[in-house]
């Protein structure tokens, strides 16, 4: 702090810049950003990439002034300034301006540094993105007003105005390492839930996912209801579909709606839960409901089409639907979709 009031003495004339500075840090800092929001926050104000390194984990990040990540590989720095941790040098801050370093450059350099100091101080170098459940429930529960709904995004390093995608996760894969994987390099915060687990991210890349899990994507702006709609995307995820996004649905989304026992006693989709007895037949009806197209269904099932065709007509036999029909094809599909709801 000493050195920090000597250099502000020696500013005369840029004085008051460099006040914008040190107050423009503190309230990140107030605000518990992350890594990714502290680099995005300094190449805005600096207008120029800014970069951060953590030595321990090797972990880079780097944002441009618009707001975005910098992919070019990364010209020499302009400025660099040491990022140090109970006198320990950690890593790293830097700007990578093309002309000759600005006058605040320094000083901007050395507020990120000890705010990246004290991101890694609170969280630890390696910071997961695993986070508080009951945090994560007022982020996203019903039950919370907006006020609090905001508090809980703050304090999980979400800044206020951010975009917050949620996804609803059923997954044998850990948590952590599904959400770093879809929001690589951007605030993301993951949580094991009841039943099913949360991730909440700015970006979500869909195909990203690994194998074996199944996604649904919330569309809303408000957390809690986006978290609404990815619980009820997930649902229709399928081994053939594991990623669902709630927008995607349209009018489908409407069947979570219907109640268990009126879609328990609808005819078609008790037909549809005795033809799982067999799971070829439910394979191949899936594969025709999917592409509406017997060749392209023979193609997916990797069987010749008219193997296909006589699978099809006994299923229709039982089912009691001309499956050939657009009007069998669209109840097919209903019915199917409306019996996997119902299993889960």
């Amino acid at each position: 702090m000493e050195a920090l009031v000597l250099r502000l003495s020696q500013l005369d004339a840029q004085a008051e810049g460099a006040m914008r500075v040190v107050m423009f840090y503190d309230t990140l800092m107030r605000r518990r950003v992350d890594l990714p929001a502290l680099a995005r926050s300094s190449a805005g104000l600096a207008g120029s990439v800014a970069g951060i390194r953590l030595d321990g984990t090797a972990r880079v990040i780097r944002f441009s002034p618009d707001g975005g990540e910098a992919s070019a590989p990364p010209p020499p720095a302009s400025t660099t300034v040491p990022v140090t941790l109970d006198e320990e040098e950690i890593g790293a801050v830097w700007l990578e301006r093309p002309g000759p370093p600005e006058p605040l450059d320094e000083l901007l350099l050395d507020r990120l540094a000890i705010a990246v100091a004290s991101v890694v101080e609170r969280y630890g170098p390696a910071r997961t993105t695993m986070a508080d459940p009951a945090l994560v429930e007022l982020a996203i529960g019903n039950d919370s007003d907006e006020a609090t709904r905001a508090r809980a995004l703050r304090l999980l390093g979400f800044a206020a105005g951010l975009p917050v995608r949620v996804v609803a996760v059923r997954s044998r894969v850990p948590l952590d390492r599904v959400g770093g994987l879809v929001c690589p390099g951007r605030p993301v915060k993951a949580a094991a839930l009841a039943d099913v687990g949360v991730i909440l991210a700015t970006t979500v890349d869909p195909a990203r996912f690994p194998a074996g899990v199944r996604a649904g994507i919330g569309a809303a702006e408000s957390a809690d209801r986006s978290w609404r709609e990815a619980r009820t995307a997930l649902r229709f995820t399928t081994v053939r579909q594991p990623v669902v996004h709630y927008a995607a649905l349209g009018a489908l989304a409407l069947l979570a709606e219907v109640p268990e026992e009126a879609v328990r006693d609808n005819a078609d989709v008790a037909a549809i839960a005795r033809l799982a007895d067999g799971p070829d037949d439910l394979e191949t009806l899936d594969a025709y409901c999917a592409t509406g197209s017997l060749r392209r269904a023979a193609d997916l099932l990797h069987l010749h089409h008219s193997s296909v065709s006589r699978r099809l007509e006994q299923i229709g036999r039982t089912l009691g639907i001309e499956l050939t029909e657009p009007t069998g094809l669209v109840r097919a599909r209903i019915a199917l979709t409306a019996w996997r709801l119902l299993d889960g």
